[in-house]
């Protein structure tokens, strides 16, 4: 790895004399960062008795660009970890470089280029497709997507993905959480103060089915495709902004089932439903003086209804849980990612009212962010006693979730250099409990403090 990244560093360094002379542009710029955190009730409701978390984790990224006439280079290496989990004598890192970035594209003409490799796959508002910056490690894609751009106020892109566990002689099953593969196709186009989005994704994801067999009577690897489609509109003029989109997902769903080659045969039946769920956000915000804004929203994931699930004789028979995909789930409803990150898919869905206050002045920002959190559907569980265990008698939980309190605030030092730090609450409610698990603890907070660089080390004229 040392001596490939060496020799790609010699490689761009020889651009850099010849990058006059043939019109060629060449970028090296860097992204670290160092963040503390403490958790109490991150993510889940904090248990009682227990401490909290606290560590300091960091991000080391170098990119390094290159543009020509006829096509594009981008490769991006980093290194992220926690503070102490390697020694100060160790060899190597536990989670070593990673390759984050790293594509070609090629530019066919004005109006149609291809762009292939490994690459972030960022549209809109994050929602479906986003890059997860925050998460350290962030997220990409090895994808190819074709760019068609008829003009000036409209854009297309059309991508595909096709993943394998690796090269083989023979094909092998995709056992993994991940893709199998997917294809998408995206619009946007812009008509003065109103911007039209359209995205259609056909997901899919591997699974082995025991009812169907090769020729030698194997488990038969198959893919289930679900399909997410819908618009995206957005509104700006003068002090006021306003966003709502409309996503409908159907096909199939199946959850991941490990495959035992030894025993030939799935260690669980499978699990294959249609899927039926809907999305909608709408949001408005306006600028009151210069610089200080206020808004207000409101977002609808829909979910399983369990009081639905148990009185049905044959159970649940379709998927109501809408899946964000790929998104920048920590960008939405809330924090604390108590919804989304990692968690809670397939799961009661969600309606997450939101009030953002946000101010902002020369190198100064800070935000306030009330949420108001509610299931889609329906729990429907076993009553609980005084020590959170299960009694016989079942009960419907109300719908309401809680509060959430976000708050955070940054300061641009100089170009490229900037300090945030943010503090959350969440006041969980008896539902929460019973959804995470875990009995509501006196409180459930989370405070970070973030140091960011993001330096240009050269860039050609």
């Amino acid at each position: 790895m040392k001596k490939a990244i060496a020799l790609i560093f010699i490689g761009f360094a020889s651009m850099f004399f010849m990058s006059d002379a043939y019109s060629q542009t060449v970028k090296i710029d860097g992204d670290f960062r160092s963040r503390f955190e403490n958790r109490h009730g991150f993510r889940t409701i904090f248990p009682e008795g227990g401490e909290a978390a606290n560590f300091i984790s960091t991000r080391s990224r170098l990119g390094l660009s290159y543009s020509a006439e006829k096509y594009k280079l981008g490769f991006s290496i980093q290194n992220v970890g926690v503070w102490g989990e390697t020694g100060t004598l160790s060899k190597s890192d536990i989670n070593g470089n990673a390759v984050h970035e790293a594509w070609g594209e090629i530019f066919f003409s004005e109006k149609f280029s291809l762009k292939a490799g490994r690459q972030e796959i960022i549209y809109d508002d994050h929602r479906i497709f986003g890059s997860v910056d925050w998460a350290q490690q962030a997220r990409s894609h090895d994808a190819a997507v074709l760019k068609i751009k008829p003009n000036e106020k409209h854009k297309i892109d059309v991508g595909l993905a096709y993943n394998a566990l690796g090269e083989t002689l023979y094909k092998q099953d995709y056992l993994s959480n991940n893709y199998k593969a997917f294809q998408y196709v995206h619009w946007h186009g812009n008509f003065g103060a109103l911007g039209v989005s359209f995205l259609f994704l056909n997901n899919g994801m591997a699974y082995i089915n025991s009812h169907d067999t090769t020729d030698i009577g194997n488990p038969k690897e198959n893919i289930a495709y679900s399909q997410t489609l819908g618009p995206r509109v957005t509104y700006k003029k003068d002090r006021f902004k306003a966003n709502a989109a409309l996503y409908y997902q159907m096909g199939k769903k199946t959850a991941f089932i490990p495959y035992i080659p030894e025993k030939a045969v799935v260690s669980q039946p499978d699990t294959v439903m249609n899927i039926s769920a809907l999305y909608f956000e709408i949001d408005a915000s306006f600028a009151i003086t210069d610089n200080f804004s206020v808004g207000a929203g409101v977002e609808y994931l829909s979910g399983n209804d369990g009081k639905e699930i148990a009185d049905s004789e044959k159970g649940q028979e379709t998927e109501k849980a809408f899946s964000p995909f790929y998104g920048t789930n920590h960008k939405f409803n809330g924090w604390m990612d108590y919804f989304y990150v990692g968690n809670h898919f397939g799961s009661y869905g969600l309606m997450d009212i939101f009030i953002p206050l946000k101010y902002k002045k020369d190198k100064f920002s800070a935000a306030l962010i009330p949420h108001i959190f509610s299931t889609a559907g329906t729990i429907y569980a076993p009553k609980k006693d005084e020590n959170f265990e299960d009694l016989p008698e079942m009960m419907e939980y109300s719908k309401g979730l809680g509060t959430e309190i976000d708050i955070v605030v940054g300061y641009t030092v100089t170009k490229g250099m900037a300090v945030k730090a943010g503090y959350s609450m969440m006041f969980a409610s008896e539902t929460m409990e019973i959804l995470k698990g875990t009995k509501v603890d006196k409180g459930n907070t989370w405070g970070w403090v973030m140091l960011v660089f993001k330096p240009t080390f050269y860039q050609s004229k």
